[in-house]
């Protein structure tokens, strides 16, 4: 009927079916960004989303060999949701850096994002394998969300091994520089 008003059950259901094409829209560009893990809120919701398996994701939320997103909205469970995800080839493990030898410090991302090794695409880099750094000097830049976030050095000595190449995504705690102390 043309002059029918909704009804509140058809109402919210229509904005539910709305907060969850947001919802897929925001899952296939964290996948096209090869993002792993995203927590956003908004207008009171709030939203985790982790890919794949991490140690986090495979105690809380078991899943088979397919790929998922866990999704909590509210203070609601979270839940599997399948993500439509291509194949991909497993990745090679990242060696662990030499925390054994005495004085080798590892700089972790602080955030998930995109490294930027350089602060702008024509500028070198802000430090490279061999030079000396000091505590508070900026090593790189981490965008996330549109922000650039400068990542300062939390020790002083001299960059033995960068981890990351620029423009390469980065994931929480994930090693990006290793500095030993001088």
């Amino acid at each position: 009927m043309p002059g029918k008003k909704p009804s509140r059950a058809e109402v919210q259901e229509s904005e539910r079916a709305w907060e969850l094409k947001e919802i897929q829209g925001l899952i296939d560009l964290l996948i096209d960004r090869e993002i792993q893990e995203f927590e956003m809120e908004k207008d009171g919701m709030r939203i985790r989303i982790l890919r794949g398996r991490s140690a986090a994701t495979a105690a809380d939320h078991p899943v088979s060999g397919n790929s998922h997103a866990a999704v909590s909205v509210g203070s609601a469970e979270p839940v599997s949701v399948p993500a439509v995800l291509p194949p991909q080839e497993p990745a090679a493990p990242e060696p662990a850096p030499e925390a054994s030898e005495e004085g080798l410090h590892v700089m972790k991302s602080p955030m998930v994002g995109t490294f930027f090794a350089a602060p702008s695409p024509d500028a070198p880099p802000f430090v490279n394998v061999g030079d000396q750094v000091h505590v508070g000097q900026v090593l790189c830049i981490i965008e996330a969300m549109k922000l650039m976030n400068e990542i300062e050095s939390e020790f002083a000595g001299e960059i033995v091994r960068i981890h990351v190449e620029n423009g390469q995504p980065v994931e929480y705690g994930q090693p990006l520089f290793t500095i030993k102390s001088s």
